[in-house]
């Protein structure tokens, strides 16, 4: 396994982290990702740790609870091994304080969390979306407090906007409070956004991405392929309207790209799609899910090895989009692009 720095923080992690939304299986949304119980649970972990996999990553809305409540049972005995990360702020019920990240809800969510997981600290605890009706000088203050109290050790967030981050960072920077060193964001080869304004952000700040749904909400696991129908047991049946929208034709072409790729490596498509991303700038881990063992162990496969800088090259030119505004007048006008070199992309930036 590789290891490597969470940001500019000195916390290291495994560059592949388990994610466990399989686990406890209920809800109306996050409980249908499956529905591993603390026996399996158990021996994924096993299989985990075998391999060098120290972080496992959860949340409070994931199975109302369920997922965290599992993942604590399934560490008994081996707390000093891992690296546990968790994350709050979506709702968790149909009252006002049941979503956010107000003081009171952030210290609540912060005792349920330690409870259901069974420790007394969080590794890495991470804001689940920016909540616009709470001062981020209150999350900070809050957050501090609980860093200093010894609950959370690294603070994080996910699914920010720039100016949200940049922001938090800031004011941060103003009071001494602990700066965020993480960002879970969605990232793959058939969703590519992060590049244009977090990437360069996570660059310029220190902040590490933690990726989320690397095979994008999984489309790219090989079994969804151009002129076949989406096959009987696959998830994307009930879930597709959640997740990250693709276009049809760009996700066929980014297969293809991936099935020659696979041919020339003896790799799976999985792996593949998983080993590009470990060589993108800012990319500390990559989170990878598994409902059995066998899944596990594949995914697993994808680090120890690179890709060949002309395959690389393919599966950009099959994945990439036009930039968007402000930021195609840097990558095709020479004026703009001597002023303020675009970054986000393949110029030059290392991981």
């Amino acid at each position: 396994m590789e290891y490597r720095r969470l940001g500019a923080s000195g916390l290291v992690v495994p560059a592949l982290s388990l994610g466990t939304g399989t686990f406890g299986g209920s809800g109306p949304l996050f409980g249908h990702w499956g529905s591993t119980d603390a026996q399996d649970a158990r021996r994924l972990l096993d299989i985990s740790l075998e391999a060098g996999i120290t972080m496992f990553d959860t949340a409070d809305v994931y199975s109302g609870g369920a997922s965290e409540e599992v993942l604590g049972q399934a560490i008994k005995g081996r707390r000093d091994e891992v690296i546990l990360s968790t994350k709050a702020g979506l709702p968790m019920g149909d009252g006002p304080q049941d979503a956010g990240t107000s003081r009171s809800r952030l210290i609540k969510a912060t005792e349920d969390a330690l409870r259901r997981l069974g420790t007394d600290y969080i590794d890495l605890f991470q804001l689940h979306a920016f909540d616009a009706g709470t001062p981020v000088e209150e999350v900070l203050s809050t957050l501090d407090q609980l860093v200093s109290q010894g609950k959370i050790r690294y603070t994080g967030v996910s699914n920010f906007a720039g100016w949200q981050l940049m922001k938090s960072l800031g004011v941060a920077a103003e009071h001494g409070y602990p700066r965020y060193v993480a960002h879970q964001v969605y990232y793959s080869l058939v969703g590519r956004d992060y590049e244009w304004e977090l990437l360069p952000l996570g660059l310029d700040q220190g902040v590490g991405a933690i990726v989320w749904s690397p095979l994008g909400w999984g489309r790219l696991t090989g079994k969804v392929r151009r002129g076949q129908p989406l096959p009987a047991g696959s998830r994307l049946h009930q879930t597709a309207e959640f997740g990250p929208p693709v276009e049809d034709e760009h996700l066929f072409s980014v297969v293809d790209a991936l099935d020659e790729v696979a041919q020339e490596t003896g790799r799976t498509i999985p792996q593949i799609a998983l080993n590009w991303l470990l060589r993108r700038p800012t990319v500390s881990s990559v989170i990878i899910g598994a409902r059995d063992e066998k899944q596990l162990r594949q995914n697993i496969g994808a680090v120890g090895w690179t890709l060949e800088p002309e395959q690389v090259a393919k599966l950009d030119a099959a994945s990439g989009k036009p930039a968007p505004y402000p930021y195609f007048p840097y990558e095709r006008q020479e004026g703009f692009a001597r002023l303020n070199p675009p970054v986000g992309r393949d110029r030059g930036l290392s991981a």
